[in-house]
């Protein structure tokens, strides 16, 4: 029966795929679903929710689960479409939210927790970050949360196997926006103009050289130049180029060390070409660290079949903030299925799974609770 009712969850959510804080037809389909299980759900993040099942303990343990979808065109061909053009679920949070509704289904049932179980179902994901706002809007200390738990299906792993990392896990990430402004001559005429399209060309290989010649090698990182709009004709030297890319590390230090490397480069561009380089760099996540002793706790469960360790990934994810908060342990959970076709990436236009993979994700909630002794 709980499998019938994932799957009827995740095909009705990801038909109504809605992006960042403006959740509304998702909100109202969670709450609903959430209220005939007896919950009491509570709005937080404009269009989040929190249901709580009381223990015996003040002390708490959160279970979250994400809900925003992508600005991608779906073009899987399921007969559960996304009914909304140019956004899709292709990220797993129509899973996510069904894993949760599962478990807080089974939860529902139970009596004499020992201690409260909190569901936390969370906007913007993607961005600009909804885990921020439910902390500052203090629900960790309304609810005395200690420990938070969360599950991401991943096309990277064997369908149905639990990913897990001991330590740093994803990136911390920020993104940058540049602005080149030079001076505009005749292509014919180069010394009477300042090359805005030269000058971005040698940001962008001198960029990559902090990588290469300012880092430790053991210390893993990203920058990734992923847009260049430039110029205005053929024969004509460029005045204006706008870039943006992103920046990724596992460790806050090497993180802050690239942004200082890229300002002394943007200055030096700006004085070798006799042009102004504005550079914006917006920090965003995080890095998610697994707590060691939860880590220890969920791998001593398994058997070898069950899991695999996985290694870091340059992903970003505001789960991250939680950990900021208390300890906490992120899990993937595999998709991949290359017979029925379930091979494409996260955030591809055809990214799907099987939805009995899903069962998995409760069958973990229920095991972290045992193993906790929250019931």
């Amino acid at each position: 029966m709980i499998d019938f009712k994932l799957k009827n969850y995740r095909r009705d959510l990801h038909q109504i795929p809605e992006l960042a804080f403006d959740l509304f037809l998702t909100s109202d389909y969670v709450k609903k679903e959430l209220e005939n299980m007896g919950y009491q759900p509570l709005v937080t993040a404009k269009t989040g929710l929190i249901a709580v099942k009381k223990g015996k303990s003040n002390d708490a343990i959160a279970f979250r689960s994400d809900m925003d979808a992508l600005p991608v065109t779906e073009l899987t061909k399921v007969n559960f479409l996304s009914k909304h053009e140019g956004k899709m679920h292709a990220c797993g949070h129509d899973g996510h939210m069904s894993m949760l509704l599962g478990f807080a289904e089974y939860v529902s049932k139970l009596k004499d927790l020992n201690q409260t179980i909190v569901f936390i179902f969370q906007p913007a994901e993607e961005g600009p970050g909804g885990a921020k706002v439910i902390i500052e809007e203090g629900i960790f200390e309304r609810y005395n949360i200690k420990k938070i738990f969360g599950i991401h299906l991943y096309p990277g792993l064997e369908e149905g196997l639990y990913g897990l990392v001991n330590g740093p896990m994803m990136a911390q990430n920020g993104e940058f926006n540049i602005h080149v402004h030079g001076k505009s001559a005749h292509g014919a005429q180069p010394h009477l103009g300042s090359d805005a399209l030269l000058a971005a060309s040698h940001l962008v290989t001198q960029y990559h050289s902090i990588l290469s010649r300012f880092l430790d090698p053991l210390d893993p990182a990203v920058i990734t130049v992923g847009t260049t709009l430039g110029g205005e004709a053929r024969n004509i030297i460029a005045q204006d180029v706008k870039m943006t890319g992103t920046i990724r590390s596992f460790n806050q230090v090497v993180y802050e060390k690239i942004k200082r490397k890229m300002r002394d480069i943007d200055l030096g561009i700006s004085k070798s070409f006799d042009v102004v380089v504005q550079n914006d760099i917006i920090d965003y996540y995080p890095p998610v660290i697994n707590d060691s002793k939860l880590f220890q706790m969920l791998e001593s469960s398994m058997k070898d079949n069950e899991y695999q360790i996985l290694k870091p990934m340059m992903f970003a994810e505001d789960f991250a903030f939680y950990q900021q908060k208390v300890s906490g342990m992120f899990v993937m959970l595999g998709t991949k299925n290359e017979e029925l076709g379930y091979i494409h990436p996260l955030h591809s236009c055809y990214f799907n799974f099987d939805e009995k993979v899903l069962i998995k994700g409760v069958e973990l909630y229920i095991r972290i609770s045992k193993l906790l002794n929250i019931f």
